[in-house]
């Protein structure tokens, strides 16, 4: 079953550590937000494949959007 990693403020998209198709583990970094000047990991909470990021530098995610989906 596909894990659905969402932000969980609003944030900047500072650096985009995975791609799609890439194999990760549990607490892997996937990216790095950037949010009143502090940088935040959003790591994988489970072992997989990223099978979609939808995300990319510089972009403006808000609280609840879609990062990326692990299968």
């Amino acid at each position: 079953m596909a894990e659905e990693i969402r932000a969980e403020m609003v944030a900047n998209v500072w650096k985009v550590v995975a791609t799609a198709g890439d194999t990760v583990t549990e607490g892997d970094t996937l990216v790095i937000l950037e949010s009143m000047k502090m940088e935040i990991p959003v790591i994988a909470e489970s072992d997989g494949v990223i099978e979609r990021l939808a995300v990319h530098e510089g972009d403006v995610v808000q609280d609840g959007d879609l990062i990326a989906v692990i299968a």
